[in-house]
């Protein structure tokens, strides 16, 4: 048992510093993607509103006016297709999920840019496992986190230990999901 116990804490401690960074990948995507109704994780959005006396109702001249008015007002964005859902009113597309849209009698305007949260968009993207490498670095982390709950039943001896308050620990560490499981179920 002793043995077990000296190996059980290498295991743990030495394959708990090697997957430090994915614990903190996978807790801070988890996170968020928890609250996607209330944000968009990968995403926000900055509006800027804007006049232009750029003509941009319906005409032959229609897409070289959009470009004149991205030049000014989304200089780095691309166009991708534009409509008019309102006769004094059209909404232009740009790559990338952003758009303008333009009251063509006013000339207000406002533009919609999606801009990719730092750390928040990398991290989701792995969450969703991109690709089979991935996958399987994933599944590895998986088992990881298997042999991190088994190991630490074997690290502490005593009251505190598994057949102490250890193991009361654990037991609500399954009642719990099972309760919500229950309940939400039931519902």
């Amino acid at each position: 048992m002793k043995a077990l116990r000296k190996w059980s804490r290498i295991l743990h401690r030495d394959i708990g510093y090697f997957f430090i960074g994915t614990t903190i990948i996978y807790a801070l995507s988890g996170i968020a993607l928890n609250h996607m109704h209330d944000w968009n994780p990968n995403y926000s959005v900055v509006v800027d509103e804007f006049q232009t006396d750029i003509e941009l109702t319906k005409n032959p001249n229609i897409k070289s006016n959009i470009n004149t008015l991205l030049e000014e007002v989304a200089p780095r964005a691309t166009y991708k297709k534009h409509y008019y859902p309102q006769d004094d009113v059209i909404k232009i597309f740009l790559k990338g999920g952003s758009s303008v849209m333009v009251n063509t009698s006013s000339g207000d305007g406002r533009a919609e840019f999606l801009r990719k949260r730092t750390v928040f968009y990398e991290a989701n993207y792995l969450h969703y496992n991109p690709n089979n490498w991935w996958m399987w670095f994933s599944d590895i982390f998986a088992g990881a986190l298997i042999l991190f709950a088994v190991t630490s039943f074997f690290m502490v001896k005593g009251k505190k230990g598994m057949w102490g308050r250890g193991g009361i620990y654990t037991a609500l560490g399954f009642i719990i999901p099972l309760l919500f499981l229950w309940f939400l179920l039931k519902s």
